[in-house]
């Protein structure tokens, strides 16, 4: 069975952004899989990578979304197979759920450009040891989670201290953004709540350290 990279999407104006371009950038082709509007899900054997990006839905809402069990699922097959994760903000909390740990709503909305700060396991990681201190993102979540057991912590925020952390070699979660760029723009001012939106020179910013993180996990 032929393999690929595949994206999955849980609202139609939240794809792939940044991961989309350096894949192919790289020569990787990649599916995107819209559960939402009802595509199946691919098979673990179909998915050389899972992305899995962001929405508004909590990531244990079965009842509302059906999928999301599937998906963790998934998740959990890819994990089991070595097959490399990056799940970004929901994504994040569905890789963490599909380890068993839990999913609530956080203390407030955090919203906007920001920062996180890396932890001291993030120096020696291949994903985020090209970076130190504070690194800008975009903030978008009112949920978070549970560290999962065997999980290390590569990045947290004053309000949400579990924002980054990875899962054995090749499994990563982001709460944050940095798949986005100045061509999200619109979107992110029809969507983000009002007043909140990242402006032009600050998602410049955030696209440069974006792909660093994004090609040091494709690396």
């Amino acid at each position: 069975m032929t393999q690929t990279w595949w994206i999955i999407k849980h609202v139609a104006f939240e794809g792939p952004a940044l991961i989309g371009t350096v894949l192919s950038a790289r020569g990787i082709g990649y599916s995107v899989c819209e559960p939402f509007d009802g595509d199946s899900l691919p098979e673990v054997s179909e998915c050389a990578g899972l992305v899995v990006m962001g929405g508004p839905m909590n990531a244990l809402d079965d009842a509302g979304h059906p999928h999301l069990a599937a998906e963790r699922a998934l998740i959990r097959d890819c994990l089991d197979l070595g097959v490399p994760v990056i799940g970004v903000c929901l994504g994040a909390q569905l890789l963490a759920a599909a380890l068993g740990a839990n999913v609530f709503e956080g203390p407030t909305g955090e919203f906007g450009a920001g920062t996180v700060t890396l932890t001291g396991a993030a120096k020696s990681d291949k994903v985020f040891g090209g970076l130190v201190g504070e690194m800008p993102v975009v903030h978008w979540h009112g949920d978070t989670f549970d560290l999962p057991e065997g999980a290390v912590l590569l990045a947290g925020s004053a309000s949400y201290p579990h924002q980054a952390f990875r899962v054995g070699d090749n499994a990563y979660g982001l709460q944050f953004h940095v798949e986005l760029t100045a061509a999200e723009l619109p979107v992110l001012r029809e969507h983000m709540p009002a007043g909140t939106a990242p402006d032009a020179d600050q998602l410049a910013e955030i696209e440069a350290v974006g792909r660093t993180v994004i090609g040091a996990f494709l690396g």
